[in-house]
């Protein structure tokens, strides 16, 4: 006996107690196992918009518009297959270094996808929270986030969105709360009770596309036992076919914790 039921990306089925995603795509059928409770947190680097555009002779900031139309299109995936936490790095706190038509693009990018959510977020079933230094922002920006956040609170998905964001600033910030509140002795619950994150478990894996080979000052804090997928894949160019070869890449590692 089983069931099957309708999900944004296909037919889901159960067998024999087994839940799987079985997703046409053109005249294939490919069928994929859903994730379990090893792999609930996955955080993306999503690198190569540029160099995505620079390939099709494009100016860098459509590069950023279609990678933020693929961010819409692999955070819907995910937690179709059963993932209950995403945090995607969308803007560092090292990228205000970038030429200022380019990063003015990606804040009116930012504000776009904002009213967007806001439009459309009872068609999603996701949970949104911006982490980042949010003091960069003007008030009406901040208003708008906030506003989002407290709509969605109620929601499955879990999203975390970086943005004006650095691992070593988080600490820096977690740090300084601490201070605040007269803490002399800190632990390691004191400091994941004061990051960005908190209340979101740790992100199993971390998936860097792009083709570079490091976090880049992205969840320092968070990664300590996250394992680590890279793929030359220029982000805009991200399917969910691509998704699925890092979860089995996550499925056939073997996860010690220190200990054997």
């Amino acid at each position: 006996m089983g069931f099957q039921g309708l999900s944004a990306y296909g037919i889901i089925s159960e067998r024999n107690g087994v839940l799987s995603l079985i997703v046409k795509m053109a005249n294939n059928i490919s069928e994929i196992i859903k994730v379990d409770e090893k792999l609930q947190h996955i955080a993306f680097i999503m690198d190569g918009n540029g160099r995505w555009a620079k390939k099709r002779g494009l100016p860098r900031e459509l590069g950023h518009k279609q990678g933020a139309q693929k961010f819409k299109e692999i955070v819907r995936y995910c937690g179709d297959i059963g993932i209950n936490a995403v945090t995607v790095y969308a803007f560092s706190t090292e990228n205000w270094k970038r030429p200022e038509r380019e990063v003015n693009a990606l804040m009116k990018l930012f504000e776009t996808y904002i009213e967007d959510f806001a439009r459309e977020m009872m068609h999603y079933d996701i949970k949104i929270k911006f982490i980042g230094d949010m003091s960069r922002f003007d008030e009406k920006f901040r208003k708008r986030v906030a506003e989002l956040e407290e709509c969605t609170k109620s929601m499955k998905l879990h999203l975390n969105i970086a943005i004006n964001y650095g691992g070593r600033d988080e600490l820096v910030h977690a740090f300084n709360k601490l201070a605040s509140e007269g803490k002399t002795e800190i632990t390691e619950e004191d400091i994941s009770n004061s990051i960005y994150t908190a209340g979101c478990p740790d992100p199993d894996m971390i998936v860097r596309t792009g083709g570079d080979l490091r976090i880049s000052n992205f969840l320092l804090w968070q990664s300590a036992y996250s394992e680590l997928y890279f793929t030359d894949t220029l982000w805009p160019d991200m399917t969910p076919a691509d998704v699925d070869e890092a979860v089995k890449e996550f499925y056939s590692r073997k996860r010690r914790f220190g200990g054997l």
